[in-house]
């Protein structure tokens, strides 16, 4: 006989995690990004009011209290946030998601960790392990973003060594909790929170600035994984869904950046340790670069340096159509505004006038287009 109710709740389930991954879809050009914002805040509130009337409240008290101050916290912060920071405090975000569900998972493998079964135990120590590494990891790209550490890549003595090592001895800690004596797990536990922390450590300092946007599109899918492990402790369907989609999302994510980088992922997260230095390109190099097809006059290499200036207000004069190509160099200095401010002198001169934004500019998965949004730039 079919169960009535458990259709009904599966269906409701289904329902909220389409409303997800449409919020997720929508992502995919700024024009629709801030919808998909609002319909992904739509589905996890659905989410949220699902688990409290189908699990019911404790402490009613509690969970009012922890809802106002995080409110009240997150509110605040984003109250204050400017544009150039929204990279550091993204990164922030991502570790707030992976210290989430290593909670969690932490208090149901101490609370009741002899009953849970084999897989629920698997999937709390991965939870844990997960979580663990990437509030670490996320902590490091937040302060490397904001500029509380140094942005270029920070390569230890057997680097690789050190995170292949430190990798082998999670797993076998997490192996080892598995049969342990409940007396003597909770040490494992803990020892394992430390390695996964130090792990996501040592697995980002040496991932440069220039990279930041892969390691966070990275560390968005980690806290997905991880929120999906965690669900699957609690056994809450929803939680393990709509933490496999953030992740999937987030592989994607990382992937397509890496192929608009032609690098690697292996590559940008173990980078050549090994740094060889290029000789500065000569006069003879510069002169024979081939610019067929150019117009002659917009050659400015025989230009005297001091006069670059000049010949660049020159060409802009002259030219009929212009692209903007917005780097990491707008963000730091700001200048945005006053980008945009030039445009638009170029568009009231009669040119053609437009924007290209690579992939993996700047800090952080549409950065650029943040920024420009900002002043007032149509999508």
């Amino acid at each position: 006989m079919i169960d009535t109710n458990y259709v009904i709740n599966l269906l409701i389930d289904f329902a909220v995690i389409g409303i997800l991954i449409l919020g997720i879809w929508q992502f995919r050009a700024p024009r629709s990004a801030r919808f998909g914002n609002l319909t992904a805040a739509f589905a996890l509130l659905c989410a949220f009011g699902l688990v409290l009337s189908r699990n019911g409240i404790i402490d009613p008290g509690i969970v009012v209290i922890s809802l106002l101050v995080g409110s009240a916290a997150g509110y605040s912060v984003a109250r204050v946030v400017n544009m150039i920071q929204i990279p550091s405090m993204v990164a922030f975000q991502h570790g707030a998601g992976g210290i989430a569900a290593f909670l969690i998972s932490f208090v149901e493998l101490t609370r009741g960790a002899h009953e849970l079964g084999l897989m629920n135990k698997i999937s709390g120590i991965l939870g844990l392990a997960i979580g663990s590494l990437t509030f670490s990891g996320s902590m490091i790209a937040a302060a490397k973003l904001a500029n509380k550490m140094k942005q270029t890549p920070q390569i230890l003595p057997a680097h690789s060594y050190l995170v292949l090592m430190n990798l082998l001895a999670i797993l076998g800690l997490g192996i080892a909790a598995l049969y342990v004596p409940s007396g003597t797990r909770l040490y494992l536990f803990l020892a394992l929170i430390a390695l996964s922390a130090a792990f996501g450590i040592i697995f980002s300092i040496r991932i440069g600035g220039a990279d930041m946007p892969v390691l966070i599109s990275f560390l968005n899918a980690t806290a997905g994984l991880a929120a999906a492990f965690c669900g699957m402790i609690i056994e809450n369907k929803l939680l393990i869904a709509c933490g496999a989609t953030v992740a999937a999302s987030g592989s994607i994510l990382t992937h397509v950046m890496c192929k608009a980088m032609n690098r690697s992922l292996f590559r940008v997260f173990v980078p050549i340790s090994e740094k060889k230095k290029s000789a500065p390109a000569s006069s003879d190099d510069i002169a024979a670069t081939d610019l067929s097809g150019c117009d002659p006059s917009l050659d400015i290499r025989q230009v005297n340096p001091e006069n670059n200036f000049e010949k660049a207000i020159e060409i802009a004069r002259d030219a009929k159509k212009v692209i903007i190509i917005p780097g990491y160099g707008m963000a730091l200095a700001q200048a945005q505004f006053e980008v945009v401010s030039f445009a638009k002198k170029m568009i009231d001169m009669g040119k053609d006038v437009k924007f290209a934004i690579h992939p993996v500019a700047g800090r952080m998965p549409g950065h650029m287009n943040v920024l420009l949004a900002e002043a007032d730039v149509d999508y």
